[in-house]
Formats: C-alpha cells, structure tokens, sequence
C-alpha cells in the first residue's frame, strides 16, 4: 500500500496526462524535457507498483487501457484538488477564514439572506459558509458558545462574551393572524384575551439548549401547538391548526392573496428590536466575517432582510 503512495506523486500523475494529451511518448517526452527511455521507464515502475498495464503496447500511439484512463482521470481530478488547496492555503494566510459560520434568526427573511450568499460566492472566496437555522435564544447561544461567528436576528436582552459586538439591524412589527375559515376570522376587532385564551395559538419552540428558553405571546393556560420552525408555523396558520403572531414581512403575500387574515388585538403593537452580532478577536474581523459586516452596514441590506418585498442591495 505504501508502495503505491509512493509512485502516485503528482509528477506521475502530470506525466500521464502529458503523454495522453500529446498522443506519443516521444512528444510527451520532448514537453517534459526528457529523453523517450526515461519516460518509458517510469512508466513502466508506475505500473509495477500499481500491478496493472497502463498502455497498449500493441498501439503505436499512446493508447490507454481501462485501468490506464481511470487513473487519467482520477489524477487529473487529484491534480485540480492539490492546485484548489494550494490556492485556498494562500487565501486563507492572505486573512481570509477558513469557515464562517452564520446563525440566522427565524425573523429573517430568506431571499434577502441568499442573495448575500450569492454575492459572497461571486467574490470565489476560500471561505465555507455554514449557515444555521435558529429561534429566540438559540441565535444568542449559537453566538456566545463560539458555535456562530456572525448572528442575525437577534435580541441585545441577552449577555454575550466579551468578544462580541453588536449593531442594529431594524424593527420587527408582528401582525397577528388566523385563516379565513378559523373561528376568530369573523369575529369583531379588537380581540380580546378572553378570546384568545379559547382558541390554541401556535408557536415556534426556542432552539437554544442551555439558556432559559423564551415563550412569547402565550397566554397562561392557553392551548399551543409548538412547531419546530417558522414555515411549519405559517403552513399550522394556513391550514387554521391555530392563531398566532408572525412577522409581517413573513406573511405580507399571504394576506394580500388571503390564505391568512390579520386581526387586531387588545394588546400593545407588538414591535421587536432586532440586532446582528459578531464575535470578533484582535482588532480586525477576517476579510470574510469584514465583507458580511459592510454588507450588513448597508441600510438597504438591513430593510430587506426586515422585509418580505424589497430586493438586498
């Protein structure tokens, strides 16, 4: 085994390209810039070590066997991957992260977020982006346990490590709704907490694992469905398994098509304060976790991601 690793250096693997691309091993040796014998031979241990023919010899020209074009193309496959990690080692020591990870509150709207991604790709940086899916306190947790190094969406009501910043992203107006066929649709505005307590209300369950979770909009001893994620909550309303508060940017066209209805409440308007967080050590943010914060800096990114209708510039 450790014969064959040996032999399948990236020269080697370079000659067999060579020799497949120029059709000979005299031409291929006049590229390489050896004489024809010396190819041949080290062709001739390539294949000894790997146990398996590599050309018809019966062939004046260079033809490959079966086991010959698959090592062509593997090595040729090998070859991209050495040149791709050479380039992304020297990114990387030219400041750019070798991950970002980016915690993403639910409140969020999806669109805006993926033309960021598109427009981060576009920039062919060696950094992977891992997103991640959160509610509530999760998005905080993600953050301070080092598990995220950018958070968007999230509250300031929680203490973070002394490594993060934080930066307004915008308010959230929360509308609440039901479907046109649930019992509260017909009834007349403003609801009232006797109301809503007969009814069940659907909630999206808090993703953190260690802080004290948050509940919101519950009121005691009322009925809930808890769903894992937002889109199962707006298809529970749609389908009126419940009522409940969404963001209004989340339900703008389902209200405007009438797959919900919005009702007004006898409660205070229920706007949240949103924020964005970074955890950042030293005096600079890598040049990845930097492109997403200037892009964040944007007042127009920051309304699109708030809202359901204006495209991210």
């Amino acid at each position: 085994m450790n014969s064959r690793r040996h032999v399948l250096t990236p020269d080697a693997l370079e000659m067999m390209d060579t020799i497949e691309r120029t059709g000979s091993f005299a031409a291929a040796a006049r590229e390489l810039g050896k004489v024809p014998s010396a190819l041949t031979y080290s062709v001739r241990q390539l294949e000894d070590a790997l146990d398996v023919l590599l050309f018809d010899r019966r062939s004046r020209q260079a033809r490959l066997t079966a086991a010959g074009q698959e090592l062509l193309t593997e090595g040729r496959r090998l070859l991209a991957q050495m040149d791709a990690v050479a380039n992304r080692v020297q990114r990387v020591a030219s400041g750019w992260e070798t991950q970002l990870t980016i915690a993403v509150d639910s409140v969020i709207s999806p669109a805006p977020l993926f033309d960021l991604m598109q427009a981060f790709y576009e920039l062919s940086p060696p950094t992977r982006l891992k997103l991640r899916h959160e509610v509530l306190s999760g998005t905080w947790e993600a953050l301070s346990t080092g598990h995220a190094d950018l958070a968007i969406g999230v509250t300031a009501g929680r203490t973070a490590a002394t490594d993060v910043r934080l930066d307004t992203l915008g308010e959230i107006e929360f509308a609440f709704v039901v479907s046109p066929h649930h019992p509260l649709a017909p009834r007349p505005e403003p609801l009232n907490a006797a109301e809503l307590m007969s009814h069940r209300i659907v909630a999206v369950a808090d993703s953190t694992r260690s802080l004290d979770s948050l509940t919101v909009g519950i009121l005691p001893g009322q009925d809930v469905l808890t769903l894992a994620s937002m889109p199962d909550k707006l298809e529970a309303l749609r389908r009126g398994l419940g009522c409940g508060f969404l963001p209004a940017n989340l339900v703008d066209a389902d209200l405007q098509q009438g797959r919900l209805v919005r009702k007004r409440v006898d409660q205070p308007p229920r706007i949240a304060a949103v924020h964005y967080a970074w955890r950042q050590q030293g005096a600079q943010p890598g040049k990845a976790l930097g492109w997403w914060l200037e892009q964040l800096g944007s007042q127009a990114t920051r309304t699109a991601l708030l809202s359901a209708t204006h495209p991210c510039a």
